[in-house]
């Protein structure tokens, strides 16, 4: 299974599957990593592995038709990679309709809360504003809205009532870690079959980069 992420942090989530990958735990070739942030440290993790990467800059900003061509700038750099499944790892920019049409494969992506419970860029601040005693994250395929897509697994994470947003999120990322490469896993061994590609969609820009 060839796999091309997405990321725009620190890539902790991408390093969990380069490592996964690198002990025999996934059966995947990450076959590029990719930014639209040139310097963006999840790209180092890439190259100090061996990974192919690219960047596809967006200015911030940018108005509609300038955005509207980075997304297929994008879905072309990502297809030159030729991916079974694209990864959304932290990615913070939201992909149109026509990148996920144009790229051609599954994609899918991680979020920091128990969907549908609290979708969005904010998951564990509007967790924590709520009240709730239990959140998690979640491992979903993308479709064309935002975090609506099918869940293909969950995790729970125990809110603690000393918990501010900083706390609960490195605790939510240590489940989100494994449970990406166990869904990854999953995937590249049949065990969960993907839909096909639809027409439109919305992804990343859900969760702090990690």
């Amino acid at each position: 299974m060839r796999l091309v992420v997405l990321v725009s942090g620190s890539g902790t989530n991408l390093q969990a599957i380069i490592d996964a990958v690198g002990s025999g735990q996934l059966e995947a070739e990450i076959a590029a990593v990719g930014s639209e942030i040139p310097d963006c440290p999840g790209l180092d993790r890439a190259v100090a592995a061996g990974i192919s990467t690219f960047a596809v800059p967006l200015e911030r900003g940018a108005a509609a038709e300038r955005r509207a061509a980075w997304n297929r700038e994008l879905a072309a750099a990502v297809g030159e990679h030729s991916p079974d499944l694209l990864v959304i790892s932290g990615f913070m920019k939201i992909l149109s309709e026509e990148f996920l049409t144009a790229v051609e494969v599954p994609v899918i992506n991680h979020h920091p809360s128990l969907l549908p419970a609290f979708p969005g860029a904010h998951g564990v601040r509007d967790a924590l504003a709520h009240g709730v005693k239990i959140t998690g994250c979640t491992v979903h395929q993308v479709d064309p809205g935002v975090d609506t897509g099918p869940i293909l697994a969950q995790a729970a994470v125990e809110v603690r009532e000393d918990d501010d947003a900083a706390s609960l999120h490195e605790r939510i990322k240590v489940q989100e870690r494994r449970l990406l490469v166990q869904t990854l896993a999953r995937i590249a061994s049949g065990e969960i079959q993907l839909s096909e590609p639809e027409a439109g969609g919305a992804a990343g820009r859900d969760q702090a980069p990690g």
